[in-house]
Order: structure tokens, then C-alpha cells, then sequence
């Protein structure tokens, strides 16, 4: 009978398992009603003759509607409303629940790409996921659609833009490649739809002063504009496929950016070969009349940016449309080609097309803040953090007896938060983080102690001193987003959300050196921002310096990771850290001569690509096959990397060149490669780059390519080759010279 039993039970499961089964894997793609057969609801159909199809039956009026950012939907051809207005800058933003990882400039940190990747796929896939639940619930408002303005790929030319911290830094290079693998993850990979669609902005030379975006005129000379200001750009319209361009607020060269021909017509149409579609900044056509001076009114405003191909206005310019027809100023046609380069993306996105038809509509509410995209967002900032000074007290030990932490930011969780980004029930704050690491027999205290922008108000304070009698001290300060951002964000900013003194603010250096004074027990010192702060003083008090970022909502996590040893600090910076502005040309200058690591000559207070390690690296043996090559060949570059450590690690390479011999300016270093290593302790592995000698063109004062023709001197190392850098404890580069001919 048990038996029996036995058999039966296994019987029932087995059907169930079947039956489940079926269930998960049989959902057959609907059949298409006879009545949308050979309509442009067809999916069979050539997406170029759907579109034909669609356009032709849509009066004026509906198809200027359709250039809005808010576009209507048309009942009668079952067409819903979109707004193509969407953010996902470091995780899909403004539209509730969403996992928040590091701001770009700290995720520009991990110089690793593969990561990028990885974290870009994770919002792509909770943006499709939380679309596919907005159009159920019958939501098209702003920031519920698919097509996400993000990456900004602006070069942060000046620590003083507030708004740097949206970019991937000052390097062309790292920002393309960084900027390119989040393309791919954000459109995904199937052959036929797009899983998001992601946009390059702000085209072009848009890199402040934020309060003068609206009327400035960036002048570039040819060098820069394709040397600086262009690469990452075509790098993402070239190798990345990038399905949009957003045209800059600025004039660039006496143009505004959304009417320029250099830029829209011979550069980023004829040059790049971009088929995509190009949108307005928010308001940047009503500029062209209200601010540039550049048209009469918006009527002439709207014709300029169609006859450029700007498909899609952000802001209510192009309400005049039709009467931009009616006056002659442009054609029917016109519209037409606009409406054309527009909507390829929406049937790219399968909005047309039925339901089962599309890979990414079964993703639903469990990928959002899933467990394993926190998981993505803590390695993230993990890898995101810098260490900028370690005199031997970090990692700290778990079991210390007492531990204290103060400042402003310690407990703040708006400071993980960054700008544009989404909301989560998983933010951690720093001390937060560092009660769920240290020991349950540590005494561990909090105290706000200072304020962010002022002097204390009380005369009394007790923390300072309770902080001076801890075993450490862990002193979290910096600046936040009511400091720094974009343009109205930043509140209590006084300059527009920029920063014309890249001083810690208030009088939190004055505090900092009171917990210092008299005593030498360890005081570490994270600062947290977007952008460059002058740190000098604060690298003299403090035992260690921790450049944090904003770094999204397991930052707190990730933190108390790095300062307990859970994890290696692997972070480098993407920018320039100056001494003080005394050390910048000014800031309305678009010249890059003194600017960045390649033009800037003064020893900076931190170097670009740098940070430190836990582990003790050292490079040796750079070599190549010959020391003499032609344009046109492959150099293989190797080099040595010791870890002479207990510790396991990865090691952030990086690859510098500096063309000796040029007859016109060229930087001083041009990074050309870089990637991650895993060493484990006490070992050794060999890195190896190969770099195309073709890929070595110089720009010359006309904006034209050059081949250099000469000495290169090619530098393998952990951080830009320089004096300054192993002065403040980065192990000293491999350096080879090699000759170059035509």
C-alpha cells in the first residue's frame, strides 16, 4: 500500500511538473488579427515600408504633434501617447523604485568597462521592466517611457563645472569606452528591438559655466574641438551604435549647437555616418530666439533645427510647426524625414509591434532592486572608491576597542544619492555601513559634530573631543548635491549650481584640524562630491583620504567595505585633483592648454589615474618585439606586475603615450589603453597591450589628423607617469622608447 501510495504521489508530481512547465515556456506569440494584417501594425512588414505606411496617413497637424517630447496618442490608429523624455543616468531616475548605483564620475573610478556593461544591462532591464508595468496601468507621463537620455559624454574640461559629476571624466578615451559599454548594455543585444534606447548628449563643447549654458558661446579652435571635445561622441556614434544625439544648449563657434551644419550635418551625418535621431536639450530652440539672438522668432527657430534634422523637441517650439509650413520656411517633406529618423526608434523598440513578438516584455517586477542588482550596485561603488592616503592604518580592524565617526555627511543618505536618479528602500548611509561591519564588542559612536557650510552655532561642542578620545576617528565631509549639479538643482549654491572655489565649504578643514591637534591616533577622512576638491591640508592632518562620490545606495556598504578590508581599493581618478583654482586658466576659456593632465603643466594635488592599493605593486620588463615601426603595424607592449602583498587584488593598468618629436602642440600624455588585473598575493602576472600605430595620430592646429613621425615613449603603469604620483606612494611606471616612421 505504501508503496501504491508512492507511486501515485510520484505520478501527480510529475504531471504538475509538467503542467507547470507548459505553463512557463508554452506562450505562443499571439496571431496577428486579419484586420492589422498589412497594415503598419504589421510586424511581417519591412520596417522602412511600415513607416511609409504610417506617415502617409497622418495629417500635418498629428505628425508636428509627433515631434514633441510628449507626443499624443492617435486613437484612431491605435497609436498610445509616449514621452520621450526619460532619464537613467546611474539608474532609471525619476520614476520611483529603481536600483541607485554610483554617479558616472565615480563609476568612471573603476576604469572598467565590463562593469559599466554589467550595471548598464541591470537599469536597462529595470527600465523595460517598470514600462512594461506602466503601460498596464495605463501611465505614459514623463519618465514612464524607454528612451533614456543618458550617457552624458561631455569632457569635464574644469573641476569647477557642477555638473561634471554626470560625466566620465577629462579624458576623451576612458569616457568613449566607458560611455560606449553603457550603450550596449542599455540597448541590449537582440538582433531585431532595442531593450532601451540610450542618447549621447550634450552635443557639442558643453562643459559650463552651468548659469550661462542658455546664451554661451563656446569658442573651440579646431585642435580642441577633434582632439577634446568630439571623440567620445564619435566613439559612441562609430563603434557603439548609439540610437540618439541631444543637441547642447551653447552656441558653439557663433551657432547654436541644434543649428549648426558643422556639427549636426558635416560632422555627426556625413563624417560619423549617424542615421539615428537628434533631439533639442530641454528649451535649447527657444533659445535660438530668445537668448542667441540667432532667429527673429520661434517660427525661424523651428526651421533652422528641422532643416538640421533635430527629429524631436524637448520643450514647445515646435507648436509652431505648422505654421513654419504654411509660411514656405520648410516643407511637408521636411517633417516627413524628421518624423521618419524619429519614429525608426519607436518600431526598434517594438512599440508596434504584439506583445509576445518582443524578448524583453516578460521582464517584470522581479528584476527591480532585485537582490542580485544591489549586490551589482555595492561591487560598483566598491570598485567606484579611491584611496587617496593610507600611512599603514587601513584597512582597520574589526575588533578595534572604541571607534568614533562624525561629520556633516556621516549619516547622510541624500549624499549616496547623486542627481538624476531614482529612489530606493536600500540606501545606506556611511555609518550605517560601518555598524554593520565592526564588531559587536566595539564601542562605536556617531556625533554630527560640524556643519556642512557654516560655523557651528553653538559654542559648545562636545564631539570634537569625544572624537580626539577614540582609538580612530572616521570623518566624513565633502559637499553634496544642494552644492554642486545642474544649473536650478543645486540650492544652496550661489553660483548656479557651479563652484568657483573648490575649498571644502564652511569651516570643515577648521574642524578636521582640531580633531587632529595634539594627537596622533588614526583620523580617516572620506569625502564625498561629484567634482575636485582642494585637498592639500586635509592630505597633511589625515592618516588616510578616501574619495567616495556619490556612490549610490549601497555606498555606505562599500565604504565600510574598503575601510575594514572586505574589499581592495581598485578606484583611479577620472580627473585632475588641483591644489586650488590659482592652478586653472579661466573658466570660461575652452582652451585646453593647462587643462587636464595632458596640457596641465603644475604638479596637480592628485594626478589623473591615480589611486592607491592595499597591495604592494611594482611594475618591471616593459618591452616589445622591436624598438622601430612603421604606421600601420601592431605594437605588442608587456610588462611585469609583482604583488609583493598578503593581499589579493586586482590592479587598474593603464597605458600612456607622449610623441616626442611633433613640430605642433601635442599632450604631454595621451592615455591609450587600460585594463584590470587580477594579481594574488605575493605573485606576479605579465599585462599585455596591443595597440594599432595607426590608432597614434596626433591633431594638429587645423583640427586635422597627423602622423608624428619619431621617438614615442610608451608608459605601462598604475597611474599617469609622473613625479608627483610616486611621490605620493604609486609605484613608479615601466617606460619604453620606440621610433615611429610613414
Amino acid at each position: 500500500m505504501k508503496k501504491l501510495f508512492i507511486a501515485c504521489l510520484f505520478i501527480v508530481s510529475l504531471l504538475v511538473a509538467c503542467s507547470t512547465s507548459n505553463q512557463q515556456t508554452s506562450n505562443p506569440v499571439p496571431a496577428l488579427p486579419d484586420s492589422l494584417a498589412g497594415t503598419f501594425l504589421d510586424h511581417r512588414i519591412d520596417m522602412e515600408e511600415r513607416l511609409d505606411m504610417v506617415i502617409n496617413q497622418l495629417s500635418l497637424e498629428e505628425k508636428c504633434a509627433q515631434l514633441m517630447h510628449d507626443a499624443p496618442g492617435i486613437e484612431r490608429l491605435g497609436i498610445k501617447p509616449y514621452n520621450w523624455w526619460n532619464e537613467a543616468l546611474h539608474g532609471v531616475a525619476r520614476m520611483g523604485r529603481a536600483t541607485i548605483f554610483p554617479q558616472p564620475i565615480g563609476m568612471a573610478s573603476t576604469f572598467d568597462p565590463m562593469l559599466i556593461e554589467d550595471v548598464a544591462t541591470a537599469i536597462s532591464d529595470e527600465g523595460r521592466a517598470k514600462f512594461n508595468i506602466a503601460q498596464k496601468n495605463g501611465n505614459y507621463l514623463q519618465y514612464a517611457g524607454l528612451t533614456y537620455w543618458s550617457p552624458n559624454v561631455n569632457i569635464f574640461r574644469d573641476p569647477r563645472w557642477g555638473r561634471g559629476m554626470e560625466t566620465w571624466g577629462e579624458d576623451p578615451f576612458l569616457s568613449g569606452t566607458l560611455g560606449g559599454a553603457f550603450v550596449k548594455g542599455i540597448q541590449g543585444y537582440d538582433p531585431t528591438y532595442l531593450k532601451a534606447a540610450a542618447c549621447a548628449k550634450h552635443y557639442a563643447v558643453h562643459n559650463g559655466p552651468e548659469g550661462l549654458r542658455h546664451s554661451f558661446n563656446a569658442y573651440s579652435s579646431p585642435k580642441d574641438l577633434y582632439e577634446t571635445y568630439l571623440p567620445a561622441f564619435k566613439m559612441l556614434v562609430t563603434q557603439y551604435d548609439v540610437e540618439a544625439v541631444m543637441c547642447a544648449y551653447n552656441r558653439t563657434l557663433d551657432v547654436p549647437c541644434c543649428g549648426s551644419t558643422l556639427l549636426l550635418t558635416e560632422i555627426l551625418r556625413n563624417n560619423w555616418g549617424f542615421t539615428g535621431h537628434v533631439m533639442s536639450d530641454c528649451g535649447a530652440l527657444a533659445n535660438f530666439h530668445g537668448l542667441h539672438q540667432y532667429t527673429n522668432d520661434a517660427t525661424a527657430s523651428s526651421a533652422e533645427a528641422i532643416k538640421h534634422n533635430v527629429s524631436l523637441n524637448c520643450g514647445s517650439t515646435y507648436q509652431n510647426l505648422v505654421e513654419t509650413v504654411q509660411a514656405g520656411l520648410i516643407s511637408e517633406a521636411d517633417i516627413d524625414r524628421n518624423l521618419r529618423l524619429l519614429w525608426r526608434t519607436r518600431f526598434k523598440l517594438g512599440l508596434f509591434d504584439p506583445y509576445g513578438d518582443n524578448p524583453y516584455n516578460h521582464l517584470g517586477p522581479e528584476v527591480v532592486n532585485s537582490k542580485q542588482n544591489v549586490e551589482l550596485a555595492r561591487k560598483a561603488a566598491q570598485k567606484s572608491v579611491v584611496l587617496l592616503k593610507n600611512n599603514g592604518v587601513l584597512p582597520l580592524n574589526k575588533d578595534i576597542k572604541h571607534l568614533f565617526a562624525i561629520g556633516p555627511l556621516a549619516a547622510d543618505v541624500d549624499v549616496m544619492l547623486g542627481n538624476y536618479n531614482g529612489m530606493s528602500n536600500n540606501v545606506i548611509s556611511v555609518i550605517e555601513g560601518i555598524a554593520g561591519a565592526v564588531s559587536l564588542g566595539t564601542r562605536f559612536e556617531y556625533r554630527h559634530g560640524f556643519l556642512l557650510t557654516e560655523e557651528n552655532k553653538n559654542p559648545i561642542g562636545w564631539a570634537i573631543g569625544e572624537a580626539r578620545g577614540a582609538e580612530a576617528c572616521i570623518a566624513v565631509v565633502g559637499i553634496n548635491t544642494l552644492l554642486e549639479g545642474e544649473e536650478g538643482e543645486a540650492i544652496g549654491s550661489a553660483h548656479k549650481s557651479d563652484r568657483p572655489d573648490l575649498q571644502l565649504p564652511g569651516k570643515q578643514l577648521e574642524y578636521l584640524k582640531q580633531i587632529r591637534k595634539d594627537q596622533d591616533k588614526p583620523l580617516i577622512v572620506v569625502v564625498m562630491g561629484g567634482s575636485p576638491i582642494a585637498l592639500e591640508e586635509v592630505h597633511k592632518i589625515a592618516d588616510a583620504v578616501i574619495m567616495a562620490w556619490y556612490p549610490g545606495e549601497q555606498g555606505g556598504n562599500a565604504i565600510a567595505d574598503i575601510i575594514f578590508g572586505d574589499a581592495i581599493p581598485t578606484g583611479k581618478l577620472p580627473v585632475t585633483f588641483p591644489k586650488s583654482v590659482n592652478q586653472l586658466p579661466p573658466y570660461e576659456d575652452y582652451t585646453m592648454y593647462g587643462r587636464t593632465y595632458k596640457y596641465m603643466k603644475d604638479d596637480p594635488m592628485y594626478p589623473f589615474g591615480f589611486g592607491l592599493n592595499y597591495a604592494e605593486i611594482s611594475y618591471s620588463n616593459m618591452s616589445s618585439q622591436k624598438t622601430t615601426y612603421q604606421f600601420g603595424e601592431a605594437i605588442t607592449l608587456t610588462a611585469d606586475i609583482s604583488n609583493g602583498s598578503d593581499f589579493d587584488t586586482e590592479e587598474t593598468v593603464q597605458l600612456y603615450v607622449s610623441a616626442l618629436d611633433a613640430d605642433f602642440p601635442v599632450p604631454m600624455y595621451d592615455l591609450k589603453g587600460f585594463k584590470r588585473e587580477t594579481i594574488n598575493a605575493g605573485g606576479s602576472t605579465q599585462v599585455r597591450f596591443t595597440i594599432d600605430t595607426s590608432e597614434l595620430t596626433n591633431i594638429d592646429e587645423k583640427g586635422e589628423e597627423q602622423y608624428v613621425n619619431g621617438r614615442y615613449r610608451f608608459y605601462i603603469g598604475s597611474t599617469l607617469p609622473s613625479q608627483r604620483a610616486i611621490d605620493l606612494g604609486a609605484p613608479e611606471a615601466g617606460m619604453l622608447e620606440l621610433k615611429i616612421e610613414e
